[in-house]
C-alpha cells in the first residue's frame, strides 16, 4: 500500500532501479539493488528496502544520514555528485546532479507511467477538506489516490505522486504555496487535468501583499490546464473573474446562487444537510454530511461537481460524503471530564478563523463554549487590525468566554473589548501553559472548548496539557 505513514515515506510495490536512475537523470554506483521498495526523505521512518533521499536545505544536509539510512537496510541512497564518500563503494548509490530535481524527475516518469486522469486543488483554506471530499466520492467508482496528508509542496508533491498504486485511475492532489511562483511550479510537475480552486482569501498576505496577487498566484494552477481540461471554481466568493479569466477550458461552476452549475442550499445546523440543485439537468438531492459547518458544504460541492462530471450516481456522493471525517488538528473533537474539546488548530487565516467561529457557534452545548485563539501567521503588515478585525468578529458572536494566547493573541482580546465583550469574559494569556491552567482550573462538564491558531502557536501543547490535566 502508498504512502502509509508519513510525510517522509513513500511505500509502494517497488521500482525497476534502472528505470528510476533514468527518471532522476542518475548513475548507480558501484551497482543497483535488485529492487527498490519504496522512496523515503526520513530516516527515522525508513524501510528495509526503500532509497533514501539525501536532500538538503537551510539548516539540514540530508548527506548526514546516509550511513542510518543503511544502518535501517536501506536498498540504497540517492546523493549529489561529489558526496560519495565516506559512505563506501561497496554501498549501492544513486549518484545525480541535485537530489531534489531527481526526485522530481521521478516524480514526473512515474506520473507519465501511471498515466491517471489528475485534479490539482488550491486555495487559501479549504484545499485539503475538499481533496479528502474529492477523493473519497471518487473512489466511489474509480481507483482513486490522493495527496497524502498535506503533502502539498515542492517535496510533498513529488512524494506523493510516486505514492499512487500502478492501477490508478485518477489522483487528487492538493498544491500549496506562500511565495509567488510556486503554484506554477507544482502545476508544471503535476500537469493536472482539472483544477479547482477553493477560494481567495488574505493568506499569506506577507508575501504576496494583495488579493489581486494571491488570486494571479492561484490561477497559475488555471492557466496550466489543457484545452480539453475541466476547472470548477466558485462562482460566488471573491476574485472569481480573475480566476475565470485564466480558465482555458471548460469551466463548471459551484455556489449558493441559483446560476451556478451545482448550487446549493444549506440548512442550518446541526441537520447538516443542503439541498444540491443540477443545472444542466434540473436535478435536485439532498445531501447529508458527516462533519458540521457552512464551509463544510460548501467544500462537499466541489465534490459533487466533480462526482456528477464523472457520472457518479447520487447515493454514491450521499454515501461517500457523509462519512468524510477531516484529518488530525482539523475540526478534531475530543470529550475529556464531560467537556467537548474542538482542535482546530492545524492552521489559521481570518477566512478560516471566521468559519470556525461561526460553525462553533452553532454547535450545541449544554455549559459554556470557550474560543481560545492565538496568532494567524503571515499576514504582513495588516496583521495587526486583521486580529483586531478577529475581535470584533468574536464579541459579536456567541461565544461566553474569550481566551487569547500570545503577542498576536493580545491584538484579539483588544479588538473584543473595544466591541463592547464583557471585560470579564477575556482573558489573554502569555503562553500556551498559562492557558492550560487556566482551562484546568474554570472549565466545567458541559462547556465546549474551541482551539485555533495557526500551526506555528503549536495549540497542540495546549490539548496536550488538558489531556494530562483531566486524564492523569
Amino acid at each position: 500500500m502508498a504512502g502509509r505513514r508519513c510525510y517522509g515515506n513513500v511505500f509502494m510495490s517497488g521500482y525497476d532501479p534502472g528505470l528510476f536512475a533514468q527518471w532522476a537523470g542518475g548513475t548507480w554506483c558501484p551497482a543497483p539493488p535488485a529492487r527498490l521498495a519504496g522512496v523515503s526523505t526520513d530516516t527515522r521512518t525508513l524501510r528495509p528496502g526503500e532509497l533514501f533521499v539525501a536532500l538538503s536545505g537551510p539548516n539540514f544536509d540530508g548527506h548526514e544520514f546516509v550511513e542510518a539510512a543503511f544502518d535501517r537496510q536501506a536498498a540504497g541512497a540517492m546523493v549529489r555528485e561529489g558526496r560519495l564518500r565516506p559512505f563506501g563503494v561497496e554501498r549501492p548509490l544513486l549518484v545525480v546532479a541535485d537530489p531534489l530535481e531527481a526526485l522530481r524527475g521521478c516524480a514526473e516518469g512515474y506520473r507519465l507511467q501511471v498515466d491517471p486522469d489528475l485534479i490539482g486543488i488550491t486555495g487559501s483554506v479549504g484545499k485539503t477538506a475538499v481533496k479528502e471530499m474529492v477523493a473519497g466520492v471518487l473512489s466511489m467508482r474509480l481507483r482513486t489516490a490522493r495527496s497524502r496528508g498535506n503533502w502539498n509542496n515542492h517535496i510533498g508533491v513529488p512524494l506523493s505522486l510516486l505514492a499512487m498504486p500502478g492501477d490508478t485511475q485518477v489522483g487528487v492532489f492538493e498544491l500549496a504555496t506562500n511565495h509567488p511562483g510556486e503554484i506554477r511550479a507544482l502545476t508544471e510537475l503535476l500537469r493536472p487535468d482539472c483544477g479547482i480552486v477553493t477560494n481567495v482569501g488574505p493568506a499569506h498576505l506577507e508575501f504576496f501583499g494583495s488579493l489581486e496577487r494571491i488570486a494571479q498566484e492561484k490561477a497559475d494552477l488555471l492557466r496550466g490546464l489543457p484545452p480539453d481540461g475541466l476547472a470548477v471554481l466558485a462562482s460566488d466568493l471573491p476574485c472569481f473573474d480573475v480566476l475565470a479569466a485564466a480558465v482555458p477550458c471548460r469551466l463548471v461552476t459551484v455556489g449558493e446562487r441559483v446560476e451556478a452549475d451545482y448550487a446549493c442550499e444549506v440548512n442550518a445546523e446541526p441537520d447538516r444537510r443542503m439541498r444540491v440543485r443540477e443545472r444542466a439537468t434540473g436535478c435536485a438531492a439532498d445531501i447529508r454530511l458527516g462533519v458540521p459547518g457552512r464551509h463544510n458544504m460548501r467544500n462537499a460541492l466541489f465534490a459533487v461537481a466533480l462526482a456528477r462530471v464523472r457520472d457518479i450516481a447520487w447515493d454514491d456522493i450521499q454515501a461517500a460524503l457523509e462519512r468524510y471525517l477531516p484529518l488530525a488538528m482539523r475540526w478534531e473533537r475530543h470529550f475529556l471530564a464531560g467537556i467537548e474539546i474542538v482542535n482546530d488548530a492545524y492552521n489559521a487565516n481570518p477566512m478560516s478563523m471566521q468559519a470556525a467561529l461561526d460553525t462553533f457557534g452553532e454547535i450545541p452545548a449544554p455549559g459554556r463554549k470557550w474560543l481560545v485563539l492565538g496568532g494567524m501567521l503571515e499576514l504582513g503588515p495588516s496583521e495587526e487590525a486583521q486580529h483586531r478585525s478577529l475581535g470584533r468578529a468574536v464579541a459579536e458572536g456567541r461565544c461566553h468566554r474569550l481566551v487569547t494566547v500570545g503577542a498576536r493573541g493580545k491584538w484579539i482580546a483588544d479588538g473584543a473589548c473595544r466591541a463592547h465583550m464583557a471585560p470579564d469574559a477575556v482573558t489573554h494569556c502569555a503562553g500556551n501553559a498559562e492557558a492550560v491552567s487556566l482551562l484546568r482550573h474554570e472549565a466545567a462538564p458541559g462547556d465546549a472548548i474551541l482551539l485555533k491558531a495557526s500551526r506555528g502557536m503549536r495549540f497542540e501543547q495546549i490539548l496536550a496539557g488538558l489531556k494530562q490535566a483531566f486524564e492523569g
